[in-house]
């Protein structure tokens, strides 16, 4: 992919390469940078291992502790054993693979550098984003690539913007999510968080619209103030309406003193207001005249209050029945349903459930009392077959469970509750066609097909038949890998298995 010359071969995957001497040869450039990088470690992730070894070696001759490795496993084990500055990794990993691999970078060793390769053309509006956003990666290397041009990703400075990772507290929730639905998602959010706009999160509940909700905050320009957050529907109204907008001293029994509200609280900020359908018809009123002017009094009188304050909403009920029988005020849906966001179930996002479930991992380890790097491939055999009705809410009690209950660094499939397991059992509710084959094998067979009929027509040369594809060798064994083609013949002549 790098476009480097012939591999060397095959390093040892455990072992952190030295920095070779250097050559007396070597010019000032090369002498520079390699006393800028002296100590610096670098983790290469890629699946083809042949490259993977070439590029940490060459990396190690200009002057960097390179360690390769080719798989999402040994990344995270090799994560867990030492600190890394840099991170190459292959964004085109199977199974989510690297958005695994980038959320455990990311949470343990925050500071480090995230550099994706994939095999895609960078365009301004391709490929490339949807893969540097769902990573987070702090840059994105498609072909053709110089050597060159990885020197300059390693040693730039790092960008400073107000939603870098690293301005984020250590521990703080991520909002993750590679799926085509969840791009569509935060390809929305991209657009609108540095806006004002009213946000109304719509979807099932446990979906995670209290974190969207905080990512939308975090990537806005009042990400300096702290978002409030409001659960409307565990406060009565005389309460709710004191937590929003405050009262006055004597304003009922026992308020003794003035109180500040959750908008007063707000100003300059965003205001997060969970499970807005269960507002009484009175607080209805009240928040339109909020939401219209950004004007309220507190309750007992007083002079009114102007903020500036952003509004989230998020509700799991359907607002338009709501006001079709007349539950909910037709004047306050339209004002809040200004830019509208449905979260999908986790079911019909199941690319999400391996990295969410890894992304939960790390900040249990403290709790469990033990290392937690991974899940077994029974278990995540479990987890991506379940139908996860509790959708992330239930995901996440999962993985809690199995981290207190299990033993050793990995979970398997006996550490997860039995309804997970019993429910991965049970055949999925997905779309199948007229033979009852699923939608993903109809797609999948036809290009698993193709590729062999192409190997055998160039007598199983890789080469030659990546070339006939119009894709490059390194695509093509991902995607022989992942549809089940078997390459260990290839090259072998005819006589290699179909």
């Amino acid at each position: 992919r790098l476009g480097r010359g012939r591999p060397t071969d095959a390093m040892q995957e455990d072992t952190m390469l030295e920095p070779r001497p250097r050559m007396a040869a070597c010019n000032s450039a090369s002498e520079a940078v390699q006393h800028s990088t002296a100590r610096q470690r670098v983790l290469v992730v890629d699946d083809d291992r042949r490259m993977a070894s070439s590029l940490a070696q060459w990396l190690c001759s200009n002057g960097w502790h390179a360690q390769a490795v080719g798989t999402p496993e040994e990344a995270i084990l090799a994560l867990g054993r030492h600190r890394y500055d840099h991170c190459l990794l292959d964004a085109d990993l199977p199974a989510g693979g690297a958005t695994r691999v980038g959320s455990i970078l990311r949470s343990t060793w925050p500071e480090a550098r995230l550099i994706a390769m994939t095999d895609m053309t960078v365009k301004p509006a391709g490929a490339a984003q949807p893969v540097t956003r769902s990573l987070q990666a702090d840059c994105v290397l498609a072909p053709p690539v110089a050597d060159a041009a990885v020197l300059a990703a390693l040693t730039a400075p790092p960008a400073a913007t107000a939603g870098d990772v690293r301005s984020k507290p250590a521990g703080a929730g991520r909002f993750l999510g590679e799926s085509p639905a969840m791009r569509h998602v935060l390809e929305i959010v991209d657009r609108i968080a540095a806006t004002p706009a009213t946000v109304l999160l719509t979807g099932e509940s446990g979906t995670g619209k209290s974190l969207l909700a905080r990512e939308i905050h975090r990537r806005s320009q009042r990400a300096d103030r702290r978002l409030v957050e409001v659960a409307c529907g565990s406060l009565s109204e005389s309460l709710l309406e004191s937590e929003l907008f405050g009262h006055v001293a004597g304003a009922f029994t026992g308020a003794t003193t003035a109180r500040e509200g959750m908008f007063a609280r707000a100003d300059g900020s965003t205001i997060f207001l969970d499970e807005i359908a269960t507002a009484t018809p009175a607080m209805q009123v009240k928040l339109l005249r909020v939401l219209q002017d950004f004007e309220f009094e507190p309750v007992g009188g007083g002079e009114p209050h102007q903020v500036d304050t952003r509004v989230i909403l998020a509700t799991h009920e359907h607002l338009e029945t709501l006001v079709a029988e007349g539950r909910f005020r037709a004047d306050l849906f339209w004002r809040i349903n200004v830019i509208t966001i449905e979260l999908p179930a986790l079911r019909n996002r199941s690319e999400d459930i391996l990295p969410l479930a890894e992304s939960f991992l790390e900040p249990l380890q403290a709790k469990a009392g033990r290392q937690l790097i991974g899940f077994t491939d029974a278990a995540q055999e479990c987890l991506t077959a379940h139908s996860w009705p509790g959708n992330i809410r239930e995901l996440l009690h999962a993985v809690e469970r199995a981290a207190f209950l299990g033993r050793g660094p990995t979970i398997d499939r006996c550490d997860l509750p039995a309804a997970v397991v019993t429910g991965a059992s049970q055949p999925r509710h997905t779309a199948v066609g007229a033979g009852g084959e699923s939608l993903r094998d109809r797609l999948a067979n036809p290009e698993r097909q193709l590729i062999l009929d192409t190997l055998r027509r160039h007598d199983w040369r890789r080469d030659a038949a990546a070339k006939a594809l119009g894709i490059n060798r390194a695509t093509l064994y991902k995607k022989a890998k992942r549809l089940g083609v078997e390459l260990a013949g290839l090259g072998r002549g005819p006589a290699a298995p179909a």
